[in-house]
């Protein structure tokens, strides 16, 4: 049998990435002991009820105590606020993660507060789906997804590789770049995406000219895409927003600049130009089903799949 990687994880947050990682490390024996931690009564008592753990509390600082890695999965916003209230309790030795979908403003908020001799590394895992809570869960996550760490000067090598090792374990494929350009990269892969999701999905629903029950009722594949993204978690991508602003306003620019650009070439009928744009961005579709990070399965009217809730 193998022995684990930790004797104990503590998981601060278990909506979707946490309880997610709570599954995974059971079904991969990765810690003796898990820790779970979450402000909201009620959101512990289902985690208890899923049996994610071995101990609960709405206390963060307890369920760090003796932890050899702990994981802070909350919006990015609240990062700070945990990493004071933890960081009494972490021992030396410790290794100390996030999830965060942005990380020049994590490392800004929790740096300050972590002791000498525990090895903060910033982490982001890049999977998800527009579900929270621990129900939204499930061990398959992270499989064949990258993890990006933004690792800090003097970061101890022996702590990184053995964080990166418990994310391959996870499933995930590793990378490390520097903070700034992760944050530039995701405003563009993700965090754009889900601005114009939600902004394309509210103009819908504010339009006079079609009703509501309408843009429901004859939703095509390409909105219903949207409206996916539209539903993720409000609080998470308002943290989003305002903690990753100056790279996501760049983006905004630029694709301004390319919607006024689009808009020239429907005005004048200029069917090359359009034709060139579509075929370019088929392209780079194709190159992310051959990378492995989609499937290339027929959309219009599909069923999602639903995973179900492991234990």
């Amino acid at each position: 049998m193998t022995l684990p990687m930790f004797e104990k994880i503590a998981l601060v947050g278990i909506g979707l990435i946490g309880s997610s990682l709570a599954r995974i490390i059971r079904r991969e024996g990765l810690a003796r002991h898990v820790a779970i931690a979450t402000r909201s009564p009620a959101t512990l008592a289902r985690a208890k009820e899923l049996g994610l753990g071995e101990s609960y509390t709405t206390g963060a600082r307890e369920a760090v105590r003796d932890a050899d890695l702990i994981i802070v999965s909350v919006p990015v916003g609240s990062s700070g606020e945990v990493a004071q209230e933890i960081a009494a309790a972490l021992k030396k030795g410790a290794i100390l993660t996030d999830v965060g979908s942005t990380k020049a403003s994590v490392i800004a908020q929790m740096q300050p507060y972590v002791p000498d001799g525990v090895h903060f590394i910033p982490g982001h895992p890049l999977a998800g789906t527009e579900k929270s809570g621990p129900d939204a869960g499930f061990a398959e996550l992270f499989e064949n997804r990258w993890c990006i760490f933004t690792p800090l000067p003097g970061t101890d090598p022996a702590a990184l590789e053995k964080l990166s090792e418990f994310w391959r374990r996870c499933g995930s494929n590793i990378d490390t770049m520097d903070p700034q350009h992760h944050d530039m990269t995701l405003a563009i892969v993700s965090h754009l995406p889900h601005i114009i999701a939600y902004n394309i999905v509210g103009t819908a629903d504010d339009l006079e000219s079609v009703t509501k029950s309408e843009v429901i009722k004859y939703s095509a594949s390409g909105f219903r895409d949207f409206t996916r993204l539209a539903a993720s978690d409000p609080t998470m991508w308002r943290d989003v927003c305002l903690h990753n602003k100056d790279a996501i306003l760049e983006m905004l620019a630029r694709f301004s600049e390319d919607l006024a650009s689009l808009q020239r070439a429907i005005r004048w009928g200029d069917g090359d130009k359009l034709f060139d744009l579509f075929t370019r961005t088929r392209a780079v579709r194709r190159s992310i089903i051959e990378a492995g990070q989609d499937i290339d399965v027929p959309d219009f009217g599909r069923q999602a799949i639903e995973h179900p809730v492991k234990s």
